[in-house]
């Protein structure tokens, strides 16, 4: 089953009035990636998401999820599916155990022995056996996360889809999270999940960006890159924002924003750039030297120009 594909939708629309949330979005997901979604607030994330897992309707278009109708089947969809929405839906005055009873009751595991063998399996694989009879409401927004992706995989899914699932936790639990999500993708489960940390990007086997609800690029990490066709310099010495504000100023440079200790300045005219940072040189007493970019600087770039590219 490796390699066989999960999602394909082709010119899916959907609106809400006469606002258009997605327009024309044409995607393939295959068996056992985890497929990362970037793009703006408002981009059409969720939108799609949505349509994807059968909580929503397009209004135009065709294709399957997990080989199912996505406009005449999506209860089908639904069985095979977990999702987790953005905000944390579970009952914080349910214990762990009580709240993963109730969901596996909602994906119609009516057998009590089935029920709780699917929670004991899933509550060892998510490492929550220990916590299993606290409430929810007392866990930090890291093993409340993990008992969300617990509750979507209470059922065995083939495909996860997750909207945002790391905002507001801390690195750790962010990087515990990731640890069991390619642990499933090495188990065949495919996901896909929309983000904004561009560190969880990289971490993801290919990459969709949206703007304005339309798909502008889709590929690997270096492919998104290559496609914005940026160059960056990575500046030293002492950056303080006058310098920062003063490279933003060069000719040539599309955009800068402080990495760390560094700056980073991106743009396409190599020669024009490198003048105007040797005389930022002169006077400051910084150094530079051109880099790889990042998906950070594409992201931004991207961002700058998605209106430019949709006109």
């Amino acid at each position: 089953m490796t390699g066989a594909t999960i999602i394909d939708v082709r010119h899916i629309k959907k609106s809400f009035g006469e606002h258009v949330a997605v327009q024309d979005l044409n995607l393939t997901v295959n068996k056992g990636e985890v497929f990362g979604f970037l793009g703006p607030n408002g981009s059409g994330k969720t939108t799609s998401i949505r349509m994807l897992c059968g909580l929503l309707t397009p209004d135009e278009g065709e294709g399957s999820c997990l080989g199912f109708d996505i406009l005449k089947e999506s209860r089908s969809i639904k069985k095979h599916v977990g999702y987790m929405t953005q905000k944390y839906s579970l009952y914080t005055d349910l214990s762990v155990e009580e709240n993963l009873n109730f969901i596996a009751q909602v994906y119609d595991i009516s057998d009590k022995k089935k029920r709780v063998r699917a929670i004991d399996e899933v509550l060892d694989k998510m490492d929550l056996t220990s916590r299993r009879a606290q409430l929810t409401g007392e866990l930090s927004g890291g093993w409340k996360q993990r008992v969300a992706l617990a509750g979507c995989l209470i059922h065995n899914p083939d495909l996860l889809l997750l909207d945002e699932p790391t905002a507001g936790i801390d690195p750790i639990a962010r990087r515990s999270f990731w640890d069991m999500i390619h642990r499933l993708s090495e188990a065949g489960v495919t996901t896909l999940m929309s983000t904004h940390y561009m560190d969880e990007a990289e971490r993801c086997t290919r990459l969709a960006y949206l703007a304005y609800g339309k798909l502008m690029i889709t590929g690997t990490v270096n492919d998104v890159i290559k496609a914005t066709g940026i160059k960056t310099w990575e500046i030293k010495g002492e950056i303080t924002p006058h310098v920062l504000q003063e490279v933003k100023k060069l000719k040539g440079v599309h955009q800068a924003a402080l990495f760390g200790r560094f700056i980073h300045a991106c743009g396409h005219e190599k020669a024009l750039i490198e003048s105007g940072l040797n005389r930022l040189k002169a006077k400051h007493g910084i150094t530079y030297k051109c880099i790889e970019a990042t998906l950070e600087d594409a992201f931004l770039r991207l961002v700058e120009t998605s209106g430019e590219l949709l006109l």
